[in-house]
């Protein structure tokens, strides 16, 4: 919230007439019931009352950048907003990726399933959500494109084929060798108990250690909730058009697994010395 308000200040300070807010479609959820969106657009409905911190603060934000689209600058002109909400993202450099990484070297390179495979997302390329950046900042300087723009929000999505956040993993990395366990750890009802137990847990040593589970009910609910969504409206507005092809950042996103995986393993092995 602090940095996002350092740059909207600088914004009127220095006169700068655009700003692109890079939101999350966390924003929409899902809910603590896990109710699923499939195919969702700026339109859809949604009834979302839990307040995780990442989603609160980024709903928060979103509205208050676009609260301020039209405000005057000192030069006489107005500020302009909009605001991009991405799906997860995956690509070169990613740290949950490596994460991930991390924990299926040390399970004989086996990516521990945390979702269901049933429980299907669109997730994106970075290179593509970053080119959405570029494009929506062009357009927004079109005196046409920027009356459908200014004070709205837009998902955007890629081609990624929709799958679940585990098996995303061993897609970008069967081809170097790397597995998927079959199922989850436990039944999904019983998964989302543990982790609340693990958070309860965590709450009660709070005042004497710190200890951060590796899960929790968000986490749980987020990664087995089918929530995907449509770009139409990108495309419409401002012309939005994927820059990378599924099969490119695939590959791309392969060749840096390919580079790290054997850092990753020389690291991991010497912290168990």
């Amino acid at each position: 919230m602090s940095t996002r308000k350092l740059l909207l200040d600088a914004c009127f300070h220095n006169n700068v007439q655009y700003f692109v807010f890079t939101s999350s479609i966390e924003v929409m959820g899902p809910n603590r019931r896990g109710d699923p969106i499939v195919d969702g657009d700026e339109d859809t409905v949604y009834h979302d009352t839990r307040k995780f911190p990442y989603a609160e603060s980024k709903r928060v934000a979103e509205k208050f950048v676009q609260q301020l689209d039209g405000q005057p600058l000192k030069d006489g002109s107005s500020l302009v907003t909009c605001a991009l909400r991405s799906p997860y993202i995956f690509g070169e450099g990613s740290p949950f990726l490596l994460g991930h990484l991390d924990e299926s070297i040390q399970n004989n390179n086996v990516f521990i399933r945390l979702s269901r495979k049933e429980a299907l997302v669109n997730p994106i390329y970075v290179g593509n959500i970053a080119s959405a950046h570029i494009q929506v900042a062009k357009a927004m300087r079109d005196p046409e494109k920027v009356k459908r723009i200014r004070g709205k929000f837009y998902y955007i999505t890629d081609d990624t084929p929709h799958m679940s956040y585990s098996d995303l993993n061993y897609e970008l990395s069967k081809e170097l060798g790397f597995g998927i366990e079959p199922k989850l750890p436990m039944p999904l009802t019983m998964f989302y108990y543990y982790s609340l137990l693990l958070e309860i847990v965590s709450f009660l040593l709070r005042p004497f250690a710190r200890y951060i589970p590796r899960i929790n009910t968000h986490l749980v609910t987020l990664v087995n909730t089918p929530f995907s969504f449509s770009s139409r409206k990108a495309r419409r507005d401002f012309g939005y058009a994927p820059r990378y092809k599924w099969e490119e950042a695939k590959e791309l996103t392969s060749q840096w697994i390919a580079k790290v995986a054997p850092l990753r393993r020389a690291y991991l092995k010497n912290k168990t010395l």
